[in-house]
């Protein structure tokens, strides 16, 4: 009698058990429990196209060479019209350059400060209201922002320096054929207009990393996630942000270990600075500093097969001049 009096309780425990756990399940299905895994994602916003109107009385793409960076911006761009066929009196403008690494200028892993200093002061020079610098570092964002140095370049130029504690993140659609929505740095949505400012990098995973793959710092989450299927990715991201301009510092060069580096023997200097409306046609001309066959790089030639630019455009001939004395 004890035996069966014992496995009626045990049975009818574990009913009760079975009970609370279906329950709990069907709650949580409806969003009544657990609510930060089963809240309803916000609805993904649509990225804002900053593009301005092509003009074929100007190339997709002018290079500069010489050994003054800043005097190279203004002479890239004095090239494709000036600045002001991009920013215009009044506007609010985003400049985005690499600024992943802890890592000094010489070390080439991000953008050169003094290009970011001069493309700050041609936007104020166009009458701009607001220039924005921002990216979401790989390493520690404040102190990757003062030795790479970029803040003391911004703050010197007259722009604003935004990192990802300030401005959060929004979900963006990126409606790609393999990134459907992400979250995207939020300040992406209040400017006018976007210039990329990309520095030339090999990469260990993606050849090269330049203007489409500079997209990538404006993302938040789990960005390693993309490198899962990093050409495809990087084309979804291409076709995701349309920057106004794109302004390539190659004034040096990183030609092995990529993109991190840290080791001077692996960055060249080739004193020059692309700038152009072709941002596949940029990326190009930027694998070509790396002695990389363009249509080798598989997400550029996504790229272009979605319509987002031209190889041939940044392959040559181009006209490149030399800018200073």
């Amino acid at each position: 009698m004890t035996d069966s009096l014992d496995r009626r309780l045990v049975l009818r425990r574990l009913g009760q058990a079975g009970l609370v756990l279906g329950t709990s399940g069907a709650l949580g299905a409806v969003g009544l429990l657990s609510s930060g895994r089963f809240r309803p994602q916000p609805k993904a916003r649509a990225l804002p196209d900053h593009r301005v109107a092509l003009d074929s009385r100007f190339p997709p793409l002018a290079v500069a060479r010489g050994s003054d960076p800043a005097l190279l911006v203004r002479a890239a761009i004095q090239r494709l019209g000036g600045i002001q066929r991009f920013v215009r009196n009044g506007e609010s403008v985003l400049l985005k350059p690499n600024m992943a690494w802890d890592r000094t200028p010489e070390q080439g892993a991000n953008t050169h400060p003094a290009v970011v200093a001069e493309m700050i002061r041609q936007c104020r020079a166009a009458g701009a209201r607001r220039v924005i610098v921002a990216d979401n570092p790989v390493h520690d964002a404040e102190r990757t922002s003062q030795r790479s140095g970029i803040r003391q370049a911004v703050g010197d130029a007259g722009g604003e320096m935004v990192l990802p504690d300030q401005c959060g993140f929004t979900r963006a659609a990126l409606l790609g054929s393999v990134l459907d929505s992400w979250e995207v740095m939020s300040v992406v949505f209040l400017v006018d207009r976007v210039i990329n400012l990309p520095v030339v990098k090999n990469h260990s995973l993606s050849l090269l990393t330049c203007g489409l793959k500079n997209h990538m710092g404006l993302l938040g989450g789990t960005r390693a996630r993309l490198h899962q299927e990093i050409h495809a990715s990087l084309a979804d991201l291409a076709a995701a942000f349309r920057p106004t301009l794109t302004v390539v510092d190659a004034t040096r060069v990183m030609l092995r270990g990529g993109p991190t580096g840290g080791r001077l023997q692996d960055v060249v200097v080739r004193n020059a600075v692309a700038a152009g409306t072709d941002p596949v046609a940029c990326d190009a001309w930027a694998a070509r500093q790396l002695d990389l066959d363009p249509r080798e790089v598989p997400h550029l030639l996504q790229a272009e097969g979605k319509g987002l630019g031209s190889l041939a455009a940044g392959m040559g001939p181009i006209e490149e001049f030399h800018a200073g004395a």
